[in-house]
């Protein structure tokens, strides 16, 4: 019996997904495990592989289309219902029909060029596929039989060239198509000649600075209108992710009362620390000691005594919930936009603790590897706007969440201190700015600057000695 591929439980708050690629086409062999579609939902993108191995029969659904859990995706079955799917396909009805004429029309999958990725159109989800009951000679008109939609050949549209047939991951197949890449143009530096993001991203660089040198360009026409750009520029589609990432934001904006608090934090003690520890703890845990994890470890201890920092508010209810545990949201900067992934029990861990579930959770969802629960539930985000150069800026609340520290670079500069003798001195030191942005309505400005304050004097102390060992 044909096996019926149905759309899965990506995540416990996930409901549906939209099919945004088929990674095989009608007629094609499949193998268990084996890649078939990526499914986009409404906070990761992924990949979902074959439950069987066969043959792709039909596809349920096409591109761009948002199905719930649960509904029929594909058919993979064996070769023999291959042809009797073929068979099963109904003749275009005439006038006056000759019985004995009618003979079954078989549909042939389309030939794919070894080197291309094609993008199959869709076709209507097949009831069953028992065998044809046999036409008696002679009858006025053929015996019943069931029958299923009739299969259409993909339509073949290019979507990437893969060099040699080799395999290509669907993050550098979807850069390459953002950036209209052909891949077989691009030249791979990883293992064997593998193509990486970063030799896409490179080759974009090229293609924009080549497309800048020109003196003239025809105007990009998207969807049959004529965008009527200057020479050079480009019109493309909002992606999915960029798209909510909008809504998102425009909906944070337009629903809290957001003001920002800053203040300026040494971190000099917190950076001596982090010089002398920070070999030996690479060669140990193998993950690197940045100055992230120290600042994760302050924030989470200040939200113990102003929690008001780590709730959120239901306007409609009335109501306020004060959350126990800190499930921190780590700010993460990837080629298709910014998400949000989430140390869960934050509050349980110490600062090595911290270096490896931030270093992992940063690595998998810049990779696409991340899964849709890990991108959802924080009570509080933190976002390092430093790690660009940036001084600080006005971060924008993650709603529903009442708060949002931002940091910025760390910088030595001459500051003026106080020695021991009570004389005011200049010294250098490791210095940088912490931005609180929070929700007004709910938190009062008099506790976001004490929440600030605990932050800042945690930092400052540089105790974290035994967290390192």
């Amino acid at each position: 019996m044909p096996h019926i591929v149905t759309m899965p439980q990506l995540g416990e708050s996930v409901t549906e997904g939209t099919v945004t690629r088929w990674l095989k086409q009608v007629g094609d062999l499949v193998t268990a495990d084996e890649p078939l579609l990526e499914v986009s939902t409404d906070k990761v993108d992924t990949e979902l592989p074959a439950p069987v191995s066969g043959v792709l029969l039909a596809i349920s659904v096409e591109i761009d289309s948002t199905v719930e859990v649960g509904a029929q995706l594909a058919v993979i079955g064996d070769a023999v219902e291959q042809s009797q799917f073929a068979d099963l396909v109904p003749p275009t009805p005439v006038a006056a029909p000759d019985p004995t004429a009618l003979e079954p029309v078989a549909v042939e999958p389309a030939a794919v060029e070894p080197e291309t990725v094609v993008a199959p159109v869709a076709v209507a989800p097949i009831v069953s596929a028992p065998v044809p009951a046999p036409i008696a000679t002679g009858s006025p008109e053929p015996a019943p039989a069931v029958v299923t939609a009739p299969v259409a050949a993909p339509a073949a549209t290019a979507v990437a060239t893969e060099p040699d047939g080799a395999y290509v991951t669907p993050l550098v197949r979807r850069l390459a198509a953002d950036n209209d890449l052909d891949l077989a143009a691009v030249v791979g530096t990883g293992v064997g000649g593998r193509i990486r993001r970063e030799d896409v991203l490179a080759a974009a660089e090229e293609a924009t600075a080549r497309r800048a040198a020109a003196t003239t360009s025809t105007p990009v026409t998207v969807g049959g209108a004529d965008t009527s750009t200057e020479p050079g520029d480009r019109t493309e589609k909002l992606s999915r992710l960029r798209r909510l990432i909008a809504d998102r934001m425009l909906e944070s904006i337009t629903t809290t009362a957001q003001l920002t608090t800053v203040i300026e934090v040494d971190l000099t003690r917190v950076a001596a620390l982090r010089n002398r520890f920070k070999v030996q703890f690479a060669e140990r845990e193998g993950v690197k000691l940045t100055y992230l994890p120290f600042i994760a470890k302050a924030a989470i201890e200040a939200l113990k005594l102003y929690p008001v920092l780590n709730a959120e508010m239901d306007a409609a209810a009335g109501t306020i919930t004060y959350h126990d545990n800190t499930h921190l949201g780590i700010a993460v900067d990837t080629p298709r936009g910014l998400l949000v992934p989430v140390v869960r029990d934050a509050d349980e861990l110490n600062v090595a603790g911290l270096a490896h579930r931030i270093a992992d959770l940063a690595e998998r969802t810049r990779d696409n590897k991340v899964t849709p629960d890990e991108l959802s539930g924080g009570t509080f985000t933190l976002t390092n706007t430093g790690s660009r150069g940036a001084l600080f800026d006005t971060p924008i609340l993650n709603i529903p969440q009442s708060a949002i520290l931002g940091t910025g670079a760390v910088v030595k500069r001459p500051v003026v201190m106080t020695d021991e003798s009570g004389s005011d001195v200049i010294a250098i030191r490791s210095m940088a700015f912490f931005a609180i942005t929070y929700d007004h309505r709910l938190v009062d400005g008099a506790d976001a600057a004490r929440y600030l304050a605990a932050v800042k004097t945690r930092l400052e102390e540089g105790a974290y000695e035994s967290d390192l060992h």
